[in-house]
C-alpha cells in the first residue's frame, strides 16, 4: 500500500509520478523501493484520472453508510452491514481500479 500512497501524496503536492519521484517519496518513508513495483505502479496510473478516483473511493463507504445513518426499524441490520461494504471497498484497491492487488 505504500506505494499507491506514495502515488496520492505525488498527486495531492501536484507532483509528476513517475519512477523517480515515487522512489523519492518511498526512501525519504524509509521503504526499500522495489523498481519493478515502482515501474509497474507508474505504468498502471498512467491511463488513471487519479483525482476522479479518489473522488469516487471517497463517495463510496459514505454510499453505504447512509442508509444506516437513516434510522428507522431497519437500522440495527444496516448497521452491521455497512462495515462488510467498507471492507469490500478496502479489498479492492481503495478505488484504484484494483491496482492494490498489484502491490499485495
Amino acid at each position: 500500500m505504500e506505494y499507491v500512497y506514495a502515488a496520492m501524496l505525488l498527486h495531492s503536492a501536484e507532483k509528476e509520478i513517475d519512477d523517480k519521484t515515487v522512489t523519492a517519496v518511498l526512501t525519504a518513508a524509509g521503504v526499500d523501493a522495489d523498481k519493478a513495483r515502482v515501474k509497474a505502479l507508474v505504468q498502471s496510473l498512467s491511463s488513471v484520472d487519479i483525482g476522479d478516483a479518489m473522488a469516487t473511493a471517497v463517495a463510496a463507504p459514505v454510499a453505504a453508510a447512509a442508509p444506516a445513518a437513516s434510522g428507522g426499524a431497519d437500522a440495527p441490520a444496516a448497521a452491521e452491514e455497512a462495515p462488510a461494504a467498507e471492507e469490500e471497498a478496502e479489498d479492492d484497491g481503495g478505488g484504484f481500479g484494483g491496482l492494490g492487488d498489484l502491490f499485495g
